[in-house]
């Protein structure tokens, strides 16, 4: 990738810049991507691309995230550099792969980087991450940090359930953004939580939220992709269907498949016919 391509994307500092307050200015769009062809249609419309730790659940078929590799989030996060060109791509650091350590971290950030060419990557921000943040990003690393719903600490939590009922939970989801923006974060996701929460968290933090399951208050919004266009029957409550691809799917292949049966596919249309060299 040429200096003068790589910098025609969007920034990092730039998403930093996009910070409103209580709903005023332009909203960050963002959306899940994880393969080429997706991430070419996703391009031309999103500030910003988080290759998901999703992949494993809509993808992959994996009940949770847990199961996702780092190999993973590279193999996905290259095929999205390669099929965008102006986003902000963000790669998600799989469960496992920078809890213990702001040292382990460092290595699985920068294979990531170094390996796909991303622009940053996204943690889930316990009270363990400010350290490991502020490492990261001393060290070259921009980091967007994720606080509420943590989808890789599903086991400790019960499940994927919104979080912040309670007053103590909802102050350290407060506390927890705040640490990870003085830390350096350039972005947090807000997952999960009430909008009231949410907005608590926009007015505390100097950096954009971007909501999913959170407020429209909030600086962004983000959704994984093949939710809200339709694949799957059930989603989560937060999440708008914009599409009804997988009816879309259906029909196609139904109809490819009666064709097949049929042997009306394929046509003299779909089939090579060559002339007879002259003898």
């Amino acid at each position: 990738m040429s200096a003068q391509n790589f910098f025609a994307r969007m920034t990092a500092p730039k998403i930093t810049a996009r910070k409103s307050s209580r709903g005023q200015g332009e909203p960050i769009v963002c959306l899940t991507a994880y393969d080429a062809p997706t991430a070419k249609v996703l391009d031309e419309h999103c500030d910003l691309l988080l290759v998901g730790d999703s992949v494993g659940m809509v993808v992959h078929g994996l009940t949770t995230t847990v199961g996702v590799t780092l190999d993973m989030m590279i193999l996905h996060g290259q095929a999205v550099m390669r099929g965008s060109k102006k986003a902000l791509v963000v790669v998600d650091l799989p469960f496992g792969s920078y809890e213990d350590s702001p040292e382990t971290a460092f290595r699985s950030a920068s294979r990531v980087m170094m390996e796909t060419g991303c622009q940053a990557v996204k943690i889930e921000s316990g009270s363990y991450a400010a350290e490991t943040i502020s490492y990261l990003v001393e060290r070259g690393i921009p980091v967007m940090s994720h606080v509420g719903l943590r989808p890789q600490s599903m086991n400790v939590l019960g499940g994927f359930r919104a979080r912040g009922r309670r007053e103590v939970v909802a102050n350290e989801i407060v506390e927890n953004a705040i640490a990870a923006a003085k830390a350096g974060s350039f972005a947090v996701v807000v997952e999960g939580v009430s909008a009231d929460l949410a907005d608590k968290v926009t007015e505390a933090v100097d950096i954009p939220t971007i909501g999913i399951g959170a407020s429209a208050n909030c600086d962004g919004q983000i959704l994984v992709t093949p939710d809200m266009l339709g694949m799957f029957e059930r989603v989560p409550k937060f999440v708008k269907k914009y599409g009804a691809l997988a009816d879309h799917v259906e029909k196609a292949v139904t109809q490819y498949a009666s064709e097949v049966k049929a042997r009306s596919f394929p046509s003299e249309e779909q089939t090579y016919k060559f002339t007879k060299p002259d003898s």
